[in-house]
């Protein structure tokens, strides 16, 4: 059973995963894009490989399937078992309590995020809500986080396209960072912070990238890595699952346009993308925003960013906004 351990300076938790890789030859690096090791699990027809599916989006008529979630063979944390709080001396420590989920994206072995339909996308997002509904029934979980790893630099170990979902029984730090600041700048002007991003990038249009009736595709005032994108929903919101549907629709547009975008520019980067929103349980937030981060993975953290906690970007945000303005869908 995995655990959670608390780290009691900077309060961070991190999962010691017991069923994951742990002898030294399983960190050996490794170059490149993952290559398929035999029979892949996600293509169709090879759907006995995985865990019984959760969910799935089938076309009408053949029931062929465009969209599959299922648990996660290896995962980070276990749905099954209690919480289990408990104290080891000054530490801090909890059960491996959660869920960890695969959307496979598409049937198809060889296709990207940037290669499927607009519906295909946006399939995807309503698959991530979905997920969060159901998963929020759950009294035990706090938060729910959505991401995708694109690439073997940026952690993802099979080649066919997939996203992930793991849902915690804590509030990441960094989330919580966000939340924290949003509320600070709240108490001071009465105004949600990334409302006011919103209105100031629209205005100033340097760093803007794409823009629809309803979001805005921006390189952030201060990124931390080079092309660095967030994806902002105009009106202000705290929870993704509650998006309406037009709002989905235009952020699957947005999100297919710019990573068609960054693999232009940038030559098919490996890429890491994820949604910020609020705590599952939470009340609507005036003071915080759900948006969504696109990370190429273009440099590597070293030990500066390490130890200082600052990171080192080469490439202005306004440039950056310009080479992906400027590069066609």
């Amino acid at each position: 059973m995995p655990q959670l351990r608390k780290d009691p300076v900077t309060g961070r938790w991190v999962i010691i995963s017991t069923s994951r890789s742990r002898r030294p030859s399983d960190f050996t690096q490794t170059r490149g894009l993952p290559k398929p090791n035999g029979r892949c699990p996600f293509c169709r027809g090879h759907e006995a490989d995985t865990p019984p599916e959760i969910l799935s989006y089938r076309e009408n008529g053949n029931g062929h399937w465009n969209l599959r979630v299922v648990p996660n063979k290896f995962p980070a944390l276990r749905v099954e078992g209690m919480l289990d709080r408990e104290g080891e001396g000054l530490y801090d420590r909890m059960s491996g309590v959660g869920a960890h989920e695969v959307i496979i994206e598409s049937p198809e072995h060889k296709v990207s995020l940037a290669d499927l339909s607009e519906k295909r996308v946006e399939d995807l997002f309503w698959a991530f809500r979905d997920r969060i509904l159901d998963l929020k029934r759950d009294l035990r979980l706090r938060y729910v986080l959505l991401f995708k790893n694109h690439g073997e630099a940026a952690g993802a170990s099979l080649e066919h396209t997939h996203s992930q979902i793991i849902a915690l029984p804590v509030v990441p730090i960094q989330v919580q960072e966000e939340i924290d600041g949003g509320r600070r700048y709240y108490a001071f002007k009465e105004r949600c912070v990334f409302c006011d991003i919103v209105r100031q990038e629209t205005s100033d249009g340097t760093r803007v990238i794409l823009e629809t009736d309803e979001v805005l595709v921006i390189s952030p005032y201060a990124p931390r890595f080079p092309f660095e994108t967030w994806v902002l929903p105009r009106a202000h919101n705290s929870h993704f699952e509650t998006a309406h549907p037009s709002l989905i629709q235009n952020v699957a547009w947005a999100m297919r346009a710019i990573i068609r975008k960054i693999e232009k520019v940038l030559e098919h980067p490996a890429y890491n993308f994820l949604i910020h929103t609020a705590p599952i349980h939470a009340a609507p937030l005036d003071h915080y925003h759900w948006h969504l981060e696109i990370i190429p993975r273009l440099t590597r953290v070293a030990g500066f960013e390490w130890g200082a906690g600052f990171y080192i970007n080469p490439t202005p945000p306004e440039e950056s906004a310009q080479f992906l303005r400027d590069a066609g869908l």
